[in-house]
């Protein structure tokens, strides 16, 4: 008799598997590498295995889940809520929920032992000091009723004088406290204009206070940089995943949600702005200040999270011609994004470039400026979703690829996010084929003395997304698999790192020393997933060069958290990137959120990069004929046809050779 089993998919992870009915949710997550925080031993008393049962169709995953396939909320669980605290709504202890039927799980932060790490510092940058907001110190005139006019007026005659600001209108919040705060200030008063136009804030007496949040909200995750406006030295930062990950991996498994779902544009809506409200008020603490003393937030996001961040549906961007609400820049109020800040704070997105490439790509041009560069250069924000831009100042083309999760650990048998314990370097030795790692969390290689010492609290759990772009890039190097991707059986005659995998092969990066540790390997089908991610960012890059007539890259820059930790030698060696010498290859950083910065700090900036997204030509790769062969030229190491002489006149090229691939138990020969 088949044992009845149920599927379990862990966010935001990723990590998946089949269990047998009845299976604990904390046990699943063990067996899966998941890092479920539990010190009572699956008991139900410590409460720290907490975890969320998201309901809905998942098409992406082939899942239905539903709280109906949990069991009941158990005795002890109301034990718990009697004895410590009431659980939040929707949440269960995972220790005791039990399987029932295919599931979608949600490990909330707080549930977590190893927190990923969001790679998305504020850059180093000099940016001219050009705020919207503008803070007026005055001195009001004394009403005299032989001359009757209101305060108002006076305040504005004052700023006239002092400050040349005319035309200006109030906020009413700030009309009704205006006559209790010049009493209190004896007739001196800080006002905070906004674009020279509308008094927004005031304080009785001299302030010389003012704050704003840039912000960065990725498909994956979402980052914030707490700037004074009047220095324009970032004060603080914070970070987090982003929430909607729940709802699905990547951004169409997202609009796919939003198309079964009644409230699904709601319901990420709401993930996305509570999280913010969150990370400002963390933001706050860090900095010791006030959430009334923020007072202007800026934005970049990709098409779909825009459109999430301002309740707007992302269906039309679903599908062809991926028409956006608007592509120009918004300005509103923050309190229209349930966000807690100054009540008459205003929040500031820039535009977005169109259907696929969005404020995000926006803010990266901003913050590299290639429209006022002479060399060809190639900017790629590689992400769930890659947005590339190509050009100098003579001309900017842009496109968008479907690279998918892979390249975040989502979608590889051992893959994770970036979090203590993850592999995130990889070297393998050509002759032996022994690999050597570093994981997040130590500072040595696997083959060197106490490396096992320092690892023992964090474990070494799986590999995230720079450690899964050098092992390949590394197998490829080192024989293991073949032009074509192929890993090569018959080297398990001569080593031990190659192992049968169903009909097709594996190569063992770890091998745990004791039965709790977690078996790290790569799979032909990890391969595959690679393969399919980096082609799609490659085919997009040569439609980009076809649109240009240019046969070379001069320059290119990386963006993003994963584009400011993998290695650029390693990425061209898989193909991800084209030819260009290495010198000229380099991190831009969290360029986006740079970009946010800039358009915090200066309104010029605004304007100029609404007339250069204007001016940038959208490619869509959706449409284009020559996508498809470009795709499938691109899946090979490097290239199929491109000869890639900057990278082999500093990389060995591989030597060709025989490789022995199974396939339904019978064996043939491909040329690497």
């Amino acid at each position: 008799m088949t044992l009845k089993t149920a599927k379990v998919v862990f966010m935001p992870s990723g990590r998946r598997g089949e269990f047998p009915l009845g299976t604990p949710l904390l046990q699943a997550a063990q067996q899966l590498g998941i890092d479920i925080d539990s010190i009572c031993g699956g008991r139900g008393l410590c409460g720290r295995c907490q975890v969320l049962c998201m309901e809905g169709d998942f098409p992406k995953l082939g899942i239905r889940s539903s709280l109906e396939h949990l069991n009941a909320f158990t005795e002890t669980e109301q034990r718990y809520e009697k004895r410590r605290a009431v659980l939040l709504q929707g949440r269960r202890l995972s220790c005791h929920t039990y399987l029932q039927g295919d599931v979608v799980i949600d490990v909330p932060p707080d549930s977590q032992v190893h927190q990923p790490l969001v790679r998305k510092e504020a850059e180093a940058r000099d940016i001219v000091l050009d705020s919207a907001i503008q803070l007026c110190y005055i001195e009001v005139e004394i009403p005299d009723m032989h001359h009757p006019k209101g305060d108002l007026q006076r305040v504005y005659e004052a700023l006239e004088q002092d400050w040349h600001l005319k035309e200006l209108r109030c906020e009413l919040s700030v009309l009704q406290q205006l006559q209790p705060l010049l009493n209190d200030g004896k007739r001196a008063l800080t006002v905070a204009v906004y674009q020279q136009k509308t008094i927004i804030a005031a304080w009785a007496g001299f302030r010389d206070k003012a704050f704003g949040v840039a912000v960065d909200v990725g498909s994956t995750t979402i980052a914030l940089h707490l700037c004074d406006l009047l220095t324009g030295t970032v004060k603080a930062s914070a970070s987090r995943m982003n929430p909607q990950i729940r709802f699905g991996e990547d951004l169409m498994s997202r609009v796919s949600y939003v198309m079964m779902q009644p409230d699904g544009t709601q319901a990420m809506s709401r993930a996305v702005r509570d999280a913010l409200d969150d990370l400002v008020g963390e933001l706050a603490t860090k900095a010791g200040i006030e959430r009334n003393d923020i007072l202007e937030m800026s934005f970049v996001a990709n098409p779909i999270m825009h459109h999430l961040l301002l309740g707007i549906s992302p269906v039309e961007l679903g599908s062809a011609p991926f028409a956006l609400a608007t592509n120009e820049a918004v300005e509103i109020a923050v309190k229209d994004l349930a966000i807690q800040t100054h009540p008459n704070a205003r929040a500031y997105i820039l535009p977005c470039i169109a259907g696929h490439v969005g404020a995000d790509a926006a803010g990266v041009v901003l913050a590299e400026e290639p429209y006022e560069q002479t060399a060809m250069t190639l900017l790629v924000d590689v992400g769930t979703n890659a947005e590339i831009v190509l050009g100098n100042r003579a001309r900017l083309v842009a496109c968008s690829s479907p690279t998918g999760p892979a390249f975040e650990g989502a979608q590889i048998s051992c893959g994770q996010r970036a979090a203590p314990g993850a592999i995130e370097r990889v070297r393998i030795d050509p002759v032996t084929k022994e690999p050597r790692f570093k994981v997040i969390g130590s500072d040595l290689w696997s083959d060197e003395v106490g490396f096992a010492e320092s690892v023992a609290q964090i474990g070494v759990n799986g590999i995230c997304g720079s450690g899964i772009i050098e092992v390949i890039a590394e197998m490829y190097l080192a024989g293991i698999i073949s032009t074509d991707g192929v890993i090569d059986g018959s080297l398990a005659e001569t080593t031990t790192r190659i192992v049968p995998q169903q009909r097709t092969w594996s190569y063992v990066l770890h091998q745990p020393q004791n039965e709790t540790g977690t078996l790290i390997s790569i799979t032909q089908n990890d391969v595959r997933q690679i393969q399919l991610a980096k082609a799609a960012l490659y085919a997009g890059v040569r439609l980009l060069m076809d649109k240009l007539g240019i046969e070379q890259v001069e320059r290119i820059r990386l963006a993003g958290a994963f584009g400011s930790h993998i290695d650029v030698k390693h990425a061209m060696v898989l193909g991800l990137i084209p030819d260009c010498p290495l010198a000229q290859v380099s991190s831009a950083g969290n360029a986006a959120g740079t970009g946010a910065r800039i358009a915090l700090l200066n309104q010029a900036a605004r304007r100029q990069i609404e007339q250069v997204v204007l001016s940038i030509e959208k490619i869509e790769t959706a449409v284009e004929p020559k996508f498809q062969e470009y795709f499938v030229d691109a899946m090979a190491f490097p290239h199929k046809t491109d000869p890639f002489p900057h990278l082999f006149s500093v990389v060995e090229r591989p030597a060709a050779k025989e490789v022995v691939e199974s396939d339904t138990g019978k064996r043939r020969r491909r040329r690497a």
